[in-house]
């Protein structure tokens, strides 16, 4: 079981620093950057391990921890033993409780694998494809895939060597990442070198050269796990008498949680006193992120100089033996980060020649989207005219029918003897009058004229014919007599 535990610690102290290290953008100064202390010292328990299948892990060992018997059997158990996958009968005498808790464990794991993979499916477009769960489910080594139902030896096994395996990569990954972050800087140095003149560029370099030479300038720093290291933890920590260290009193007074074992977590926070030697989170020149990977370094140095069995734990016993070798009472010098530069001249030129591309690359991305925008910019102008023309077209197909209102109502004829009347020269000809000039037109109408006039006095009525002589009518303003028949002259 101690194996199991270790390895569910040491995904939990890796995830946790990466995921703090991936979190400080690289723009900002890291050297002003102070670490929450539980950050520094213990990462929350809830953090997560980084592995894909971390919730599965996590549930199976805390179910394996509550049954005693397998609890004792995987105690007395050799590692290699477990690698080797021997616990095969000792899984058979769990209880029916746990077992059967294991069992649901794994149908929900594989339920939600199923789950994965239908979803990665719809993704790539293949709804209307037949999904293979058994074949697709291959892919996942840290359950047996052919037994869907029940939790047996081959599956505690398969999580055994799926998390192992992936803790390996997990190391591996951090150093890369680490390495991939000192580039960056050193990178961010020279291109900030690059816009200022030479006399800045001087300072600049004065400064850096500055820098460096403060944050070397530090007191010495013990070989971690050495008995010198241990025994400043016991006087400046404990507050103990150094004549009077005693590493099994000291094991018993840092192993935190009592279980017998240094996870990787109680070892790391031995080494929190070496590291205030050398950074100072006030300081310009220490760097907060290189300090973690200082502590990282330190406890991986211990743990493949004292555990043993390699099960990412210390026991009580290992440390005891660790305490009587040559490398703890006389050892080495610790060579500090400054001291061993995480990356070679050839894997800095490996690095700006690959940012290069890749800004050359989003450089291109960003020209085909803006020549995508200004197209979509001219087609969205272009749907802006077809819709200004439609609405015209529209407006006046609306107005057809009232046109044609207009033009079938005849004026009344009551509203023409209102209209003034038109005068002569503004009246249509005659029939063959038209374009003839105004002299010849007058010589031909002169006769007709007079013609017309005789026709129109033989029409006149007799009271309006002219009277015989004598007769003619008195003067309009003289009064008129009424006509007496009977009077006689």
């Amino acid at each position: 079981m101690s194996y199991l535990k270790g390895l569910l610690t040491s995904c939990l102290v890796l995830a946790s620093v990466m995921s703090w290290a991936k979190a400080v953008p690289i723009s900002i100064d890291k050297t002003k950057v102070k670490l929450p202390e539980e950050t520094v010292k213990e990462p929350p328990q809830s953090v997560d391990t980084g592995l894909h299948y971390d919730r599965y892990l996590r549930e199976v060992i805390d179910f394996l921890e509550k049954d005693q018997h397998f609890r004792e059997k995987l105690h007395n158990t050799d590692m290699e033993d477990i690698k080797q996958g021997k616990l095969a009968k000792e899984l058979d005498f769990v209880s029916h409780h746990v077992r059967t808790k294991l069992d649901e464990l794994k149908r929900q794991e594989v339920s939600r694998l199923r789950t994965l993979i239908k979803a990665k499916q719809d993704i790539e477009g293949g709804n209307d494809i037949a999904v293979d769960h058994q074949a697709l489910l291959k892919q996942f080594e840290h359950l047996n895939h052919m037994n869907p139902h029940t939790f047996e030896v081959e599956d505690l096994d398969r999580l055994i060597k799926s998390a192992t395996k992936d803790l390996e990569n997990y190391d591996k990954e951090r150093h890369e990442e680490f390495k991939r972050y000192e580039m960056m800087k050193e990178h961010e140095r020279r291109e900030h070198l690059k816009t200022l003149d030479e006399e800045g560029r001087r300072k600049e370099e004065e400064h850096y050269e500055e820098m460096k030479k403060k944050h070397a300038d530090h007191p010495k720093v013990n070989h971690p796990g050495s008995k010198d290291q241990l025994k400043e933890v016991w006087e400046e920590a404990d507050g103990l008498d150094p004549e009077d260290f005693d590493p099994k009193t000291f094991f018993n007074l840092h192993d935190a949680n009592g279980d017998g074992f240094f996870d990787e977590q109680e070892l790391e926070a031995l080494f929190t006193k070496e590291l205030e030697k050398i950074y100072d989170p006030t300081n310009e020149e220490d760097d907060m992120v290189e300090m973690e990977e200082e502590r990282l370094r330190m406890r991986e140095h211990v743990m493949n100089e004292v555990d043993s069995n390699k099960d990412r734990l210390v026991s009580l016993d290992e440390f005891l033996v660790a305490t009587k070798k040559k490398e703890f009472l006389e050892p080495d010098s610790w060579e500090t980060l400054e001291q061993n530069q995480a990356y070679t001249d050839e894997e800095m030129r490996e690095f700006e020649e690959q940012l290069a591309r890749q800004e050359e690359d989003l450089n291109l991305k960003a020209a085909d989207l803006q020549k995508q925008r200004e197209d979509l910019e001219r087609q969205q102008e272009q749907l802006n005219a077809q819709k200004v023309e439609l609405q015209q077209v529209t407006e006046l197909i609306c107005l057809i029918p009232l046109f044609k209102t207009m033009e079938g109502n005849a004026v009344p004829e009551s509203l023409g003897h209102d209209q003034p009347p038109v005068p002569p020269e503004h009246q249509p000809l005659p029939p063959g009058h038209q374009d003839i000039p105004l002299e010849q037109q007058q010589q031909h109408d002169a006769p007709q004229n007079q013609q017309d006039l005789g026709q129109e006095h033989q029409n006149i009525p007799q009271e309006n014919q002219p009277l015989p002589p004598g007769h003619n009518s008195p003067p309009h303003d003289s009064p008129q007599m009424p006509l007496d028949h009977n009077y006689v002259p």
